[in-house]
């Protein structure tokens, strides 16, 4: 049955994209893998190309939830008169680890879940990564009742119609919160899964630092969006503008 496109956002990952290409190729019923080379400076899509994956590339870094819009866009397109795949989104560093992915795909094409999200089994050092995701975590609880395990993990299975339901995606680094948020507030089904998938470290330079920093500003954008008080208050400032 092959019922299952895998979407790999991937930025200047030309050392890792092959290997993650080729294990996600390995996945029953992973008939296609797109990466979208979201405006990498290295040869991230040449590499991903080689490796068995169709490329589509943005001439410029638009984010992530911005590549996984593509990503999906395209897979639509490849199932034109046929039944719609599931989508599987991977980070573009999990390298031969990505084979593993397989139970987040069996909940969803069973019916018994509209969205998997992983849990990596072996937990990597994130060098200061909790604030982001105790804020995500939070602000998913207050919002649905629900306290995920790893919030921010992008490793997600959902069917066709959940992604739609949830379109547009939170900005950025948001787009795991707004997901989740979104998806659960409809009442679609998530359920976590546990995988013995592994990407690299967040390391503690000032590129690591940006990077958290970009994280929690996306994070608290999705979370504010999604507050009904903060919501209310921009309709209300909306209304005395118009």
């Amino acid at each position: 049955m092959q019922d299952v496109a895998v979407i790999i956002p991937a930025k200047d990952e030309a050392d890792r994209i092959g290997a993650t290409v080729k294990a996600a190729l390995g996945l029953a019923g992973a008939d296609l893998v797109i990466v979208v080379d979201d405006g990498s400076a290295d040869a991230t899509g040449q590499v991903a190309r080689e490796a068995g994956a169709r490329v589509v590339r943005h001439s410029r870094n638009r984010g992530k939830a911005a590549a996984m819009e593509t990503g999906a866009e395209a897979a639509a397109l490849l199932d034109e008169g046929r039944e719609p795949r599931h989508l599987l989104f991977l980070d573009a560093d999990l390298a031969e680890t990505a084979v593993a992915a397989e139970p987040l795909i069996e909940p969803v094409r069973a019916g018994d879940a509209d969205m998997t999200v992983a849990v990596f089994s072996s937990i990597v050092k994130l060098g200061g990564h909790g604030f982001v995701v105790r804020l995500s975590r939070d602000g998913i609880h207050r919002a649905t009742g629900f306290t995920p395990t790893q919030p921010l993990n992008g490793q997600r299975c959902l069917t066709r119609a959940a992604f739609e339901a949830a379109r547009p995606l939170a900005a950025g680094f948001g787009v795991e919160t707004g997901l989740t948020i979104d998806l659960l507030r409809q009442g679609f089904r998530v359920r976590e899964v546990e995988v013995p998938l592994a990407h690299r470290a967040t390391g503690t330079d000032w590129r690591a630092q940006a990077h958290r920093a970009r994280q929690f500003r996306d994070v608290a954008r999705a979370l504010a969006a999604r507050e009904p008080a903060v919501v209310a208050g921009l309709d209300r400032l909306r209304g005395r503008r118009s």
